[in-house]
């Protein structure tokens, strides 16, 4: 089974305690977020859990006590580095201060379990075709060699975001084409390896690669472990990305990004962030009437000799 921390909420940067809490009892309760009277249990033991793969746009909360996990699980870490200040991302690093933490976050893990998130990709009037090139190409500079893997995606237009985001302009065809073509340059330029990210378009000719963000070959090899060979389902339109659950919830991230999927409003985040324990076994409130706790069913996915394949086969 793969645990992911971070789809529903940046739990490692505002939830790191609560965390580790988990992970020291060895359970943890999610709430099904279309039916939350429905609760389960997962185990958080490493026999129970063949990887942990963790997204954040800040890692400095958890760094000094991040061995507690590695040492004992299997990990992959998504760091989120975009292009976009404080009128975008209110409460997200710097673009210099998140490189900082990354560098520091791969003195403990290593570059090969790291993958830069250059997403979503996304056009203002500010924040241009030539801006996205500039950008990226100064953090690739200082991020080739220290990363496993960059990956990228175009921003999806969800109806909230005409509210949350009004000055967002519509990304054509030929303007994504036009960032590919300049951030495949780029990466080739710094031997960094470019993939996509749930995305409709084939960019291979700019020397981009189409995965998943979160399959058995870049978990495996990053790892050194052997996965069965299984079909990536994908969790949404477009994903490639191998079956997970999240521990997290929705509405829960204070980090207020104008384009974020996982909060309806930054407000209602602010308000859910008030209720969280760090002690409740669920992320946010606590269990009561009349919530249904259930055991979820935690099936490996690590090979046996005879199910091994080929890394070149698993996507």
């Amino acid at each position: 089974m793969i645990i992911n921390t971070g789809g529903r909420t940046d739990t490692v940067q505002y939830y790191s305690q609560w965390l580790l809490n988990r992970f020291k009892e060895g359970f943890v309760y999610t709430r099904n977020p279309l039916f939350p009277s429905k609760v389960t249990r997962y185990e958080l033991t490493p026999d129970k859990i063949d990887c942990i793969v963790f997204c954040s746009k800040n890692y400095e909360p958890v760094l000094e006590r991040l061995h507690e996990i590695t040492d004992k699980f299997n990990t992959y870490f998504h760091y989120t580095i975009t292009a976009y200040g404080t009128d975008i991302e209110p409460r997200v690093p710097s673009i210099e201060k998140s490189i900082e933490t990354l560098l520091k976050l791969e003195n403990i893990v290593g570059k090969n379990r790291i993958a830069w998130r250059y997403d979503p990709v996304l056009l203002t009037g500010k924040y241009t075709i030539d801006y996205h090139l500039k950008t990226f190409e100064n953090m690739a500079k200082q991020l080739s060699g220290h990363i496993d893997r960059c990956i990228f995606s175009f921003v999806e237009m969800y109806k909230k975001l005409s509210v949350n985001m009004p000055e967002l302009k519509a990304i054509t065809d030929e303007q994504k084409t036009a960032l590919a073509r300049g951030m495949g340059k780029i990466a080739q330029e710094y031997n960094i390896h470019l993939q996509t990210c749930a995305t409709n378009g084939d960019y291979t000719s700019f020397g981009i690669y189409p995965s998943g963000c979160m399959t058995l070959d870049i978990l495996g090899n990053a790892n050194n472990i052997k996965f069965k060979k299984l079909k990536h389902k994908g969790m949404r339109k477009h994903c490639h990305c191998i079956e997970a659950r999240d521990i997290g919830a929705y509405d829960t991230c204070p980090n207020g990004c104008r384009y974020c999927y996982a909060n309806s409003t930054p407000k209602k985040a602010i308000e859910n962030f008030k209720l969280h324990n760090p002690n409740s076994p669920i992320l946010l409130g606590k269990i009561k009437e009349p919530d249904i706790i259930q055991q979820g069913n935690q099936k490996s996915f690590l090979a046996e000799d005879k199910d091994i394949c080929p890394a070149s086969e698993l996507f």
